[in-house]
Parts: structure tokens; sequence; C-alpha cells
């Protein structure tokens, strides 16, 4: 996968249902995720892959030699996601810093023969339905769906900085 496969997935992910919790402090956190995309050679069809991301628990420091985000069930497309955001002006030094730890479960991935907009709505209401604080509906890039997922995670931490930061203050880390 080149850089503009990479930009083009990070341009096309929208995040259609947020889950109410954010990533714990001092804990691991598993999303349970669906990922809908539309696959290139089936017009009118929604690929829809579901399975488990986790975040492990940050560490409050790391050797200089263990610089890097550990990425556990991913392809090599996980590098050059973050690659690609640090060529971007993204500032990844927390996440080398605090070590955070990306794995994923076996994806499982059925394909659906209806529009994006109609699978779309039925994931989320379905999301809703479930009262599941960690579901995730991400709507990505098929051939590209990993830099998708990872997308929704750095999102997840963004969000979860300020609850985070407060956590190791209130603990006297920081």
């Amino acid at each position: 996968m080149d850089q503009a496969a990479v930009s083009y997935a990070m341009q096309q992910t929208r995040i259609l249902y947020v889950p109410d919790r954010r990533i714990d402090t001092f804990g691991e956190t598993r999303f349970n995720y669906r990922l809908l995309s539309e696959p290139m050679d089936e017009v009118g069809t929604t690929r829809i892959r579901s399975g488990w991301v986790e975040a492990a628990k940050p560490r409050i420091l790391r050797p200089a030699d263990l610089v890097g985000i550990e990425t556990e069930g991913f392809s090599e497309q996980a590098q050059q996601f973050f690659d690609w955001m640090e060529q971007h002006g993204a500032s990844l030094r927390a996440l080398f810093q605090y070590g955070f730890r990306f794995s994923r479960t076996e994806v499982m991935s059925e394909v659906v023969h209806d529009s994006m907009a109609n699978v779309a709505d039925r994931v989320k209401q379905e999301a809703l339905d479930s009262g599941d604080a960690y579901r995730a509906v991400i709507q990505g890039v098929d051939d590209a769906w990993e830099v998708s997922l990872l997308r929704f995670m750095t999102e997840m931490i963004q969000q979860s900085h300020d609850i985070n930061i407060f956590d190791f203050k209130r603990r006297g880390l920081l």
C-alpha cells in the first residue's frame, strides 16, 4: 500500500457510532467494532467486518531503545498508517512514550447485498439497541480497512487524553 492509499483511507474514514466509553487510563480497553466498507468489484454491496480491537494500558515511561507502537494482529498497513501520520504532522510522541499496544482479534467478515446507507443505518441502530458502551461503527475503505480501524483507535486516544491526564495527576504521577 502506498502513501496515497493511506491518505485516501484517512480522508474517507468516518466514525458512525462512537462508543460511550473511552480508553481506560490504567487498564486495557477493548472496543467491539463493526467496520463497513464497499467492495470495489461488487456494486450495491457492503462488507461488514466485526471483531475486537484493544488498546493496552499505557506505561508511564519506556526505555529510549524501545520506541514505537506495538501492533498485534495487524498487517504491515499498521506501520504505514503511523508513518503517514508522522509525515503529516501528527505528534505520536505520547503514543510512543506511553507504550500503547494495539491488537485486534480474528475478524469476521460478511457481505450484505444492500447499500452502504441502509446497512449503516441498520448497524448503528443495532449498536444503540445493544447498550454496549464499547461498541463502535466505522465506515472505511475496503482494501485499507486496517487503516480505518487504526484511525478510529487514534481518535479514541485523542478523546481519552484529558481524562487520562486527569487520572495521572490525581494519582500524583504527573
